[in-house]
């Protein structure tokens, strides 16, 4: 059945992979822009102001929201830790508020959200049952999920993407890596031993469809069945680019005084997470392991 679905981050990386699948599937895109619109298919709003007219959202199925700022994009200094909550809770609170308010509306709202909810789990295998970790990320994930709350309030089925390292050649953090790589200068960071929750870009666009079509609210971990230790992750990219890797790892000092908290938060922490209500609800993975997912998208 077509169906009309608004999406906001229709120009990232996600929602751009996001918007062709849906439209290559027969059905209608409508995308939230931050400009003034420029095809019949666009729909102005301001997150930051937090300003969206409901009638911009009148006649849809359906939301899938996917804009904010980078979480790794600039280092974390206090004015940009500002700038990553509220791009996220602001703008989310609006589409909630709207979407509540909407006369014959989207009665679904997939939020993107992250792993990060989490904090560092070590070793130790979590699902979406596990409580919130704790520092900054785990914070904002859980202000990021609670302003969805005026859509659940209102009867929306609000889902929450909790969206682990999304593996692209075209962008996000493999991306950034490759050309490292390429030059035989990958390295391990840290001790290697943190876990690395990941998912191909194609596994994350086909686990958004079949929310889209499957009544599932609550969180769901977008990441593969099969995390890897950030050594195996090195070891795995080295072998699919046929490349060496620097026989010393990069020290936890060095990455801590280049990145900051950043490094602390997200490259040496551990996040072992498995996307367990996906499976149970019979979601399959194309790639599961990282060596598939890493031939599927270099």
């Amino acid at each position: 059945m077509e169906t009309t679905t608004v999406v906001t981050g229709s120009s990232g990386l996600l929602g751009t992979a996001l918007v062709s699948a849906l439209r290559a599937d027969g059905h209608e895109v409508r995308r939230l822009v931050r400009r003034p619109p420029a095809g019949p298919d666009e729909r102005f709003w301001d997150p930051a102001g937090g300003v969206l007219d409901p009638g911009a959202l009148e006649g849809a199925d359906a939301v899938v929201h996917l804009a904010g700022a980078g979480i790794g994009d600039r280092r974390w200094s206090e004015a940009y830790k500002r700038e990553l909550v509220d791009s996220r809770v602001t703008g989310t609170r609006a589409l909630a508020e709207a979407m509540a308010r909407a006369e014959g509306g989207p009665r679904v709202l997939l939020s993107s959200s992250a792993i990060g909810f989490y904090g560092d789990t070590g070793d130790r295998e979590v699902d979406e049952s596990a409580p919130p970790g704790t520092g900054f990320l785990a914070d904002l994930v859980r202000a990021w999920e609670a302003a969805t709350a005026p859509a659940g309030e209102a009867g929306v089925r609000v889902t929450p993407l909790r969206s682990g390292v999304v593996l692209s050649g075209r962008g996000g953090a493999l991306a950034r890596m490759l050309p490292i790589f390429k030059m035989g200068a990958g390295a391990v960071l840290g001790s290697g031993r943190q876990y690395v929750s990941w998912i191909s870009l194609p596994d994350w666009v086909d686990a958004v469809r079949f929310l889209l079509a499957h009544e599932l609210a609550g969180p769901v971990n977008l990441t593969a069945p099969e995390p890897v230790t950030n050594a195996g992750y090195t070891a795995a990219l080295a072998k699919a680019l046929r490349r060496p890797t620097m026989p010393l790892p990069t020290p936890r000092l060095a990455l801590r005084l280049a990145l900051g908290e950043f490094a602390d938060e997200a490259l040496l922490a551990g996040q072992r997470v498995l996307p367990r209500r996906l499976l149970d609800a019979g979601h399959r993975f194309a790639h599961p392991t990282i060596g598939e997912a890493l031939a599927a998208v270099l």
